[in-house]
């Protein structure tokens, strides 16, 4: 993965690297949600709480924590920031054709191949049943 370093021109900046591979523009089909004008608001939207910024939109990604795809390989597409949980989420493209977003996995790239079942090999990435561990 390369990163970019940039040169400091304002506080704001210093200290600063981005990561070529993280994309930013998420599956339709796997966000949900909407913006919530909450922040201190009550049911007329007037701001009953101070000091309450809107922030920034945010919708939520659907993460595959069950991973009950058995014994169909998968592979990492992209790797994009999920701003709900502050972490990166993987986008995996299955071999019949699902896509599903897991999280990131440490030294995980673009074009590593996954799977979950029971009969798979132990390493990073793979998902097996505590039984078979």
């Amino acid at each position: 993965m390369a990163i970019h370093l940039y040169k400091t021109s304002t506080p704001g900046t210093r200290n600063g690297a981005v990561d070529s591979q993280v994309k930013s523009n998420p599956r339709n089909n796997l966000i949900y949600g909407q913006h919530r004008c909450g922040k201190g608001r009550n049911a007329r939207g007037i701001i009953t709480a101070r000091h309450r910024g809107g922030g920034h939109k945010r919708l939520y990604r659907k993460i595959d924590f069950r991973r009950n795809e058995k014994d169909i390989y998968g592979r990492i597409v992209t790797i994009e920031y999920d701003p709900n949980r502050n972490a990166y989420i993987c986008l995996i493209h299955y071999g019949d054709g699902e896509k599903r977003y897991i999280l990131h996995l440490r030294g995980a790239i673009i074009g590593d191949t996954i799977v979950s079942g029971t009969e798979v090999p132990i390493k990073m990435g793979n998902a097996l049943p505590l039984s078979a561990v």
